[in-house]
């Protein structure tokens, strides 16, 4: 496991080394990029007792639309023994992170310039997504058959620009808390869990009319 400061550190050399050109994130010194990317990125699944229970049972961690890298790298270097895919719709961001994520020694982390709704999330796993669109766009785009939980990260002002009473019978919300994160309004943290896993001919089915286009999440590992 790698230590927060030995992380950042790493992280920032890239940043503001080989990488410089590219626009990553703009928070590049080291105290604001500790507390606003590292500390933004672990925090809420280390303290919210829900979110640490679903992520300790999780052995395949998602991170869609990563941008520079976050929570998908920070929560790697905590988390050696898990695996660990990036889908980035942006392919030179998604060159670039899985350059720092070697540069770096992560060797638990895959990086792909994939769209995630051409996806069959054909293993139980857990997804994220930080800053991304609204949920209601998302969440109905994820193709499944497993066990799949989704977390959200989203800004404090989340109830004044979304609701979650069109989930109806597909999801059960897990958890709605808002994190407080040194030197920011707060990280709002929502997470779901399908409700309804499809079964015996339902699977079938599902396989048989599904999108052909369509990759398997299990030819990413």
């Amino acid at each position: 496991m790698m230590k927060d400061t030995e992380f950042c550190q790493k992280y920032l050399e890239q940043i503001n080394g080989p990488f410089a050109g590219i626009n990553l994130t703009r928070i590049n010194t080291p105290e604001e990029f500790h507390v606003k990317q590292y500390v933004d990125s672990v925090k809420p699944i280390e303290e919210v007792e829900s979110l640490k229970k679903i992520y300790d049972k999780t052995e395949i961690h998602v991170d869609i639309g990563f941008g520079g890298g976050f929570p998908l790298l920070p929560l790697a270097s905590l988390n050696p023994d898990k695996k660990y895919i990036g889908f980035e719709a942006r392919g030179k961001k998604s060159k670039v992170v899985n350059q720092i994520a070697e540069a770096i020694g992560l060797d638990n982390v895959k990086t792909y310039h994939q769209r995630f709704e051409h996806v069959y999330f054909d293993r139980d796993c857990t997804i994220t997504f930080k800053a991304v669109s609204t949920i209601e766009n998302l969440l109905p785009k994820i193709i499944t058959d497993k066990k799949v939980n989704v977390i959200f990260y989203k800004g404090p002002n989340f109830y004044e620009l979304e609701d979650l009473d069109w989930l109806g019978g597909k999801w059960d919300i897990i958890e709605e808390t808002l994190v407080d994160i040194p030197g920011t309004e707060g990280r709002m943290m929502i997470a779901l869990r399908n409700k309804n896993v499809l079964r015996g001919t339902e699977i079938n089915n599902f396989r048989k009319n599904k999108n052909k286009n369509l990759v398997t999440l299990s030819s990413f590992l």
